[in-house]
């Protein structure tokens, strides 16, 4: 219709608070000062900053905050007419041993912390017993008949997901946003590897939620601030907007 103006993109951006072995996040600082930097710099055309939101570096005692802000943009989506924008949720976590930006393409629906989270959560690993089980190559002091065994089997993010190799892919083209970024000067790969930990908890369920909700989901590592200086990392998180609102 001649009254609707031109279509535009909102972006609801994450970043994490401080986590075991990384006392200051940078991803907490470039979300907490996104806001400020780009009234200063300027939006690009199209482009509409939604909310910028810190999680807590957790992940099932954070799920709560991230649904309620999920569904926030759904909610705000709902409220346009259906042609006229589309929503973004664009995730930031650190890496504290890279020495690039990552654009991550996926996640796993695999949940194995190496540690407990920021709120002492960790996710349950199933053991599996095989009882009687006998080898006559191998002897148990004072247990000759009645052999123990057992393996540790992973746990899904999602058990309604199926395996833990089951991966959920961003439908942003995420090829196509690393090769424009790295025109620009940044040192920035692809990544299909999110890790284990809660960045690639937080991104499975973004993701998920995005595929049920018709909007998109994507999830960038950067790495500490002594190995990119905050400003550069500034500089890369106004690029990224500019990107992810030149596409159609």
């Amino acid at each position: 219709m001649g009254s609707e103006g031109p279509p535009t993109v909102t972006i609801h951006v994450t970043g994490f608070k401080k986590f075991h072995g990384v006392s200051e996040n940078p991803t907490e600082t470039i979300v907490g000062n996104l806001k400020e930097y780009m009234k200063k710099k300027g939006l690009p055309k199209g482009l509409t900053l939604g909310s910028c939101s810190i999680l807590e570096t957790a992940g099932q005692g954070a799920l709560g905050p991230l649904y309620h802000t999920l569904q926030s943009a759904v909610s705000s989506k709902g409220s346009q007419s259906l042609n006229s924008g589309r929503v973004i949720w664009l995730h930031f976590g650190v890496n504290s041993g890279a020495t690039r930006f990552a654009i991550e393409n996926q996640a796993v629906n695999e949940a194995t912390f190496r540690c407990p989270d920021e709120m002492a959560w960790k996710p349950q690993v199933v053991a599996i017993y095989l009882v009687n089980v006998l080898i006559s190559v191998i002897k148990f002091p004072g247990n000759p008949d009645n052999f123990r065994f057992y393996y540790m089997q992973k746990v899904p993010i999602i058990p309604g997901d199926g395996e833990i190799s089951r991966t959920r892919e961003s439908s942003l083209p995420v090829a196509e946003i690393t090769g424009a970024l790295a025109k620009m000067g940044y040192d920035v790969v692809t990544s299909d590897d999110a890790g284990r930990f809660v960045c690639n908890y937080v991104y499975y369920h973004s993701l998920r939620f995005a595929e049920q909700n018709g909007i998109k989901s994507l999830f960038v590592h950067v790495p500490l601030f002594m190995t990119i200086d905050e400003e550069t990392q500034m500089q890369f998180a106004a690029s990224l907007l500019e990107v992810l609102a030149s596409l159609h």
